[in-house]
């Protein structure tokens, strides 16, 4: 994990290249962006003996600029099939949602699926952090997001997100935390930073520096898919 902090923070690309990579509220919501839609549609019809599973998030969960069969979810999906374990993983991630975005249309998406999930994995606050919003009102959202999801009784697990260098310490120190301790005071599992391994290597990301291409997602998700299975079997 080290390895990855260390490329995090030569990574000062980062905050520059924010207004280059981060769509507008149109092109976030669009239907190409195979977001909050599908949450809804792709669960239409769960497989009748597997797991539910819902990644809820920004653009990192929503596969920014991929083709459809290589975003994070697909590829979790793929992920658990190999590991024997039958799973519907719905992509609810949503390009350029912050983490009150994702509060605003947790309750609707939720009540949009066909059934009670068997997880939601939550990844929200990067965009919060790029554009320098306060550290405490991510934190009470995402800890709103968590505690929603307890109080209908669906299993939850947080993929974490550190504050860019540029940001500097005292936004960090505000920042960073905010995972760790949520994760703690839910007891839902933590994945500590989802572009571990990732963020810092060219060959690993898209152009903007930022998002993970193909291949980078498929390194993520060989590191995130086993917390998730390990999850799934509990």
């Amino acid at each position: 994990m080290a390895n990855g902090f260390r490329l995090y923070g030569f990574s000062l690309l980062l905050v520059q290249l924010l207004a280059a990579c981060s769509p507008t509220k149109e092109q976030a919501l669009a239907p190409a962006d195979n977001g909050a839609a599908n949450m809804t549609a792709k669960a239409t019809q769960p497989i009748a003996d597997g797991k539910l599973v819902v990644v809820f998030g920004d653009s990192l969960y929503a596969g920014y600029n991929l083709q459809q069969d290589q975003g994070f979810a697909p590829i979790l999906e793929q992920a658990l099939s190999k590991q024997g374990i039958k799973a519907r993983v719905v992509n609810a991630g949503v390009s350029g949602d912050t983490s009150a975005d994702g509060l605003a249309r947790l309750a609707f998406g939720l009540d949009g699926l066909p059934r009670k999930p068997d997880l939601v994995l939550v990844g929200l606050g990067g965009n919060d952090m790029l554009r320098g919003l306060s550290p405490q009102a991510t934190r009470t959202n995402i800890d709103a997001i968590l505690t929603e999801l307890a109080k209908r009784g669906i299993p939850a697990m947080l993929t974490g997100m550190m504050a860019s260098p540029n940001m500097g310490p005292d936004y960090a120190a505000a920042f960073n935390p905010i995972y760790p301790d949520l994760a703690k005071k839910h007891g839902v599992p933590l994945y500590p930073f989802f572009l571990d391994g990732v963020i810092g290597q060219r060959s690993l990301l898209l152009p903007d520096g930022i998002h993970p291409n193909p291949q980078g997602v498929q390194r993520i998700t060989a590191k995130v898919a086993p917390l998730v299975a390990r999850q799934l079997g509990d």
